[in-house]
């Protein structure tokens, strides 16, 4: 494994390797320059060799799942098409909803414009549904859990912009039309200029993931605690109601 990244183990057997992978770590090659470093060139030294079932992007931090053989491979991947793998994300968000539970069922449509934004597009998206809970509240801003049932690009990300709750550090949503200006006035702004932020990116972690393991077929749990930018920046949120 490289030394100049670490990447903490959660599982690994013949068939999977579960990571935590760390926010800045690309899940897939870049199309522009080969050498920036992504999950496979990183971990090959070490597991080789591994096939990517899902990615995460660049910015977001926590679980993902490789196979580690063309079987496995082949048995996860039907899993996420038939849509039996439950994710669940912990998102901080600029803003504090009306609402403890929702679920978002808006149509989305990807790579759209120079900077490959996804959109809400109700006559040409794609169904995408989100399911959201509240964790904890901070005033004017929140810890949510985000549960896709879909897999579109920035799918999270686009939901919670749609309805004027920016991820924290999201800086191709964040600042989206639909976003209100009192949320990024008073609560984002405000929170990225505190002294005690150490958060640099999009303040979103993939808590855990639960599938079926493709030989045992036994029903497992993978979970990825916080890494330290992510517990940092939270209790700089707690901190703030003190």
């Amino acid at each position: 494994m490289s030394e100049e990244i670490e990447v903490p183990v959660i599982w690994c057997d013949e068939s999977l390797l579960v990571i935590n992978k760390p926010a800045g770590l690309l899940t897939l090659p870049d199309g522009y320059d080969p050498n920036v470093p992504h999950l496979k060139i990183v971990l090959a030294p070490e597991y080789d060799p591994l096939w990517i079932v899902h990615r995460l992007d660049r910015q977001t931090s926590g679980v993902i799942v490789l196979a580690r053989n063309a079987s496995a491979h082949r048995n996860l991947n039907t899993q996420f098409q038939d849509r039996r793998v439950t994710k669940i994300y912990h998102a901080l968000v600029a803003g504090s909803p009306d609402w403890d539970h929702k679920t978002a069922d808006l149509p989305l449509r990807v790579n759209i414009g120079r900077r490959h934004r996804t959109v809400v597009d109700h006559r040409k998206g794609k169904s995408s549904i989100t399911k959201f809970k509240v964790l904890e509240r901070f005033g004017g801003d929140c810890l949510l859990e985000a549960s896709p049932l879909s897999g579109r690009r920035h799918q999270i990300r686009v939901h919670l912009a749609a309805q004027g709750l920016p991820i924290i550090g999201d800086d191709l949503y964040g600042n989206d039309n639909q976003v209100p200006k009192s949320n990024l006035n008073n609560s984002l702004q405000g929170f990225l200029q505190s002294e005690r932020l150490l958060l640099h990116r999009t303040g979103l972690h993939a808590k855990s993931i639960q599938l079926s393991h493709p030989v045992s077929n036994q029903l497992s749990l993978f979970e990825a605690p916080y890494p330290e930018d992510f517990s940092r920046a939270l209790e700089s949120l707690r901190g703030r109601q003190d």
